[in-house]
């Protein structure tokens, strides 16, 4: 059987472009290597889904993700455990208040609803949070959070039910191509013909670029996460602290629908490759930046702690285009750890450029991903 559209990983980006695509009619195979869909990265994200960034591209496809998530129990029916409960970013240095401010005029700029709070205002929001030196914080009411194993199991059922097929447990070992274009993709249980081939295979995107011989600069690092026990709401939204200190760059928490506070740090030097092995020394130096911004979490049960990886790019922008080797190819990956928050969106967005139907807007938003760009600017707390 040939398809018109073949999607090789079913994670945060190839699962919802799979159900966009579908619901237009298109024949759509999705193959991954995994059990079942979004078990590499997709499963570890922490939920928190912001429209917040610095950049045109990334705010547009990031403002249709919120959209398409927080109404998506309305329109589709099933919970996924959305939450407008915002983003913040409270600065305690006056360089990381002035850059959050300048910041915030570039987002203004791109209609974004965010204001900046005085420490008494932010101290209504994050009851307790640590005011000793506080100048102020950042807050964005319509960001918000979902649970990623409720939503990519509600964007599965709903693709299933579109007519998506999916291969599971099957690896991509060859794409034979043409005059250019590919021809047939090969993997370790069989081979398949499609009009076109979408590249959403995360941390192993490179290994299937360079099956048509480009060289694709994304390389996964590896980040650790944490969740709590349910507890009484007593915040509202993502605290996202910038400074940096010994051993993680920044590091982020907020409390879920359910009431459990999850919490991520990124390493600093960062820790490349693919190793899913939790380690002893996150929880210490994670918990110990959490209490001294917010020592309310001190008493605390954790629960479990994971690790998984986001797959970077030079500049810390998505590559999302055709590829320069084959026409039919279409790179969708290098998220650089917001596929999740990215995903809706950017599933959407394929499915134009598989279908040429690309707005204005959509190229607009393309100069920013695109995959032959110089890769020489870089995206303000990204």
């Amino acid at each position: 059987m040939k398809y018109d559209v073949i999607i090789i990983g079913g994670g945060s980006i190839g699962l919802p472009a799979s159900l966009y695509l579908a619901e237009q009619g298109q024949k759509v195979l999705v193959i991954d290597l995994e059990h079942a869909p979004g078990q590499q990265n997709n499963k570890k994200a922490i939920g928190g889904v912001r429209a917040t960034h610095s950049d045109f591209g990334k705010i547009s496809v990031c403002r249709r993700s919120i959209e398409i998530l927080k109404n998506w129990q309305a329109e589709r029916g099933n919970d996924i455990g959305w939450m407008s409960n915002g983003y913040s970013y409270p600065a305690y240095r006056a360089e990381d208040a002035k850059a959050l401010q300048d910041l915030m005029k570039i987002q203004h700029e791109y209609g974004l609803n965010i204001q900046w709070l005085s420490p008494e205002e932010y101290n209504e929001l994050v009851p307790g949070i640590t005011m000793d030196g506080l100048l102020g914080s950042t807050y964005s009411p319509e960001d918000g959070s979902c649970s990623p194993l409720l939503m990519t199991n509600a964007i599965y059922f709903a693709a299933m039910k579109a007519g998506v097929n999916f291969r599971f447990q099957e690896k991509v070992t060859a794409l034979k191509t043409e005059a250019g274009k590919i021809s047939e993709v090969v993997t370790d249980k069989g081979s398949y013909q499609a009009d076109q081939v979408v590249n959403a295979a995360g941390n192993f995107a490179r290994e299937i670029a360079a099956m048509v011989g480009e060289d694709l600069g994304v390389f996964p690092d590896n980040h650790e996460a944490g969740i709590t026990e349910p507890v009484a709401r007593f915040f509202g939204p993502m605290v996202v602290d910038m400074r940096k200190a010994p051993g993680s760059a920044n590091f982020y928490f907020y409390q879920n629908s359910e009431g459990q506070v999850v919490f991520c740090i990124t390493p600093d030097p960062p820790i490349l490759g693919i190793d899913n092995r939790s380690t002893s020394e996150f929880l210490p130096l994670c918990s110990k930046r959490m209490i001294e911004i917010y020592p309310r979490l001190k008493n605390l049960k954790v629960r479990r702690t994971w690790r998984g990886q986001y797959p970077m790019t030079q500049d810390g922008f998505p590559i999302v285009g055709r590829s320069e080797k084959a026409q039919n190819l279409i790179h969708a990956t290098g998220m650089c750890g917001q596929g999740f928050m990215l995903g809706p969106g950017m599933g959407e967005l394929l499915s134009r450029i598989c279908l040429d139907q690309l707005s204005k807007d959509d190229l607009r938003v393309l100069k920013s991903f695109d995959p032959q760009r110089d890769f020489k600017s870089e995206e303000i707390f990204k």
